[in-house]
């Protein structure tokens, strides 16, 4: 068998310290609301949005479940990863004028929209792809829409990886910043949320955002769009390469072990193995409807956002009073384009993350601070403050 796979605050309230006592760990994916005009992201449906362009219609009745959550937040494994990978880059801790700044922009806004980018998640341990330890800075590539489709050496390669990162992708956890902000959400202070991540991290957290880039929770058939959750998936490859998933699960997913074989975790869940190290005969189940081939409900790059999706976000951009973008560096135009339509519409808009962004020379109010060290500050400030039940 041949071998070949890299598997100003106006009265100033204290606002130090995050004392939220929330149990807001443990949850499920929440609903989004049908009675929403903007949502179409359903838990547990029989329908969800389809791919534009070669997704007809989704059919599932299966309901999406994800692993549970500790009481106080923490995992050994995606401590210990974080921690090994410095996946999050250095930033001194946000000063008090910065709280102020964030506080006073909330305070505000009555309409306020917030975009989330891959920042929330390296404080969760999940790679990014652009910041100073991210996956750019290793020369990788991710998988092309196009590439996906035309090549079954590259879905083998896709799967294979995906398949061999999922046991980690979903042992990360919501991080404070991830808690804090669902907190917000909760209490009126958030009116509408979008992400970029496809983790669902938020929806752990407690929150409802539209996922403009879709969600890896999901694997949709490109032809005919019969869709179903992702652990079902998994259990199918399993099935169908039983001695090859036995492997995999066996191995040491620490990369400084000898017997990691040199995986290393990225971005939308895969893990990077050495080519020798998966099967050319890797079996990728088919669409059981029709036969048609498989993809997680991601938009890859060289794809574009469902068109129902990028309008969701555009009209949600258009009427806010404020827009706050927190942890992305916006140089993806489906992001970028949101900031500066709300801007364009009169907004006040503000960003919060670690480095440069694409909308830098146009948002008057740039803080530069993890998103979890500095939204935990907000829950006990002033006309934000939310007491514990």
């Amino acid at each position: 068998m041949s071998m070949s796979m890299s598997v100003r605050l106006c009265c100033r309230p204290s606002i130090s310290g995050f004392k939220n006592k929330r149990d807001l760990l443990g949850l499920e994916l929440a609903a989004y609301q049908s009675s929403n005009p903007m949502g179409k992201w359903l838990s547990g449906v029989k329908k969800f949005v389809p791919f534009e362009g070669y997704v007809k219609s989704v059919k599932t009745a299966a309901r999406i479940s994800f692993p549970k959550i500790s009481s106080d937040c923490k995992d050994k494994e995606s401590s210990n990863f974080l921690s090994h990978k410095k996946m999050v880059p250095y930033s001194d801790p946000p000063s008090t004028e910065d709280v102020e700044s964030l506080y006073e922009f909330f305070d505000r806004s009555t309409k306020l929209v917030v975009l989330t980018g891959a920042g929330m998640s390296t404080e969760s341990g999940i790679p990014d792809y652009r910041s100073p330890n991210g996956a750019y800075s290793t020369s990788f590539k991710p998988i092309t829409h196009q590439e996906f489709l035309r090549s079954i050496k590259a879905r083998r390669r896709y799967w294979a990886r995906s398949y061999a990162g999922w046991r980690r992708f979903t042992a990360a956890q919501p991080s404070t910043g991830h808690i804090a902000l669902s907190s917000l959400e909760k209490a009126g202070h958030i009116s509408f949320m979008i992400t970029q991540n496809v983790d669902r991290l938020h929806h752990r957290a407690g929150s409802n955002p539209l996922e403009l880039h879709g969600t890896v929770y999901i694997v949709a058939c490109t032809n005919c769009g019969f869709s179903l959750p992702r652990d079902l998936f998994q259990d199918q490859v399993k099935a169908h390469n039983p001695k090859w998933a036995e492997a995999i699960e066996s191995l040491d997913y620490d990369s400084r072990s000898d017997k990691s074989f040199g995986m290393k975790q990225r971005p939308d869940g895969d893990i990077e193995i050495d080519e020798k190290f998966w099967e050319e005969d890797f079996y990728i189940p088919e669409c059981q409807s029709c036969q048609g081939v498989l993809k997680p409900d991601v938009v890859f790059f060289g794809d574009n956002v469902p068109k129902s999706r990028a309008d969701a976000a555009m009209e949600a951009a258009k009427r806010c009073d404020a827009f706050l973008v927190l942890g992305s560096s916006l140089m993806t135009m489906s992001a970028f384009r949101l900031i500066k339509a709300a801007r364009e519409a009169g907004a006040a808009t503000a960003i919060i993350t670690i480095g440069a962004t694409r909308a830098d020379d146009i948002v008057p109010l740039k803080i530069s601070a993890r998103v979890g060290e500095i939204l935990p500050r907000l829950l006990n400030a002033g006309s934000l403050s939310i007491p514990a039940p």
